[in-house]
């Protein structure tokens, strides 16, 4: 999901930041508060500019809402990864079932 019009590392204040992935802004905004819920820290590059917060009443009047790059901090990619991928770090499914299929 990743697109070549938004680099894949950036300097942003002074930090690396890296591309997670590309989408439109509506469903980049849940990601946002998915990774944000769990203390990962993001922001959004519109082609126009860089989105650190998003106030609702942007995303309800109108703001841009094609296409944008998920960023987070270098040292929070594995962490943010695993968590877009569905892997919080739980050894148990929905059932209390480990990988094995064992309870614990």
């Amino acid at each position: 999901m990743t697109d070549s019009a938004f680099d894949r590392q950036v300097m942003y204040q002074g930090d690396p930041w890296v591309l997670l992935v590309t989408m439109p802004r509506i469903v980049a905004e849940s990601y946002r508060r998915l990774l944000g819920d769990a203390g990962v820290v993001t922001v959004i590059r519109t082609p126009f500019q860089w989105v650190m917060s998003s106030p609702v009443i942007e995303i309800e009047t109108g703001g841009y809402m094609g296409d944008v790059g998920l960023y987070v901090p270098l040292v929070q990619e594995r962490e943010a990864t695993r968590l877009l991928e569905g892997d919080g770090g739980d050894d148990h499914d929905l059932d209390g079932n480990t990988p094995e299929g064992t309870n614990r």
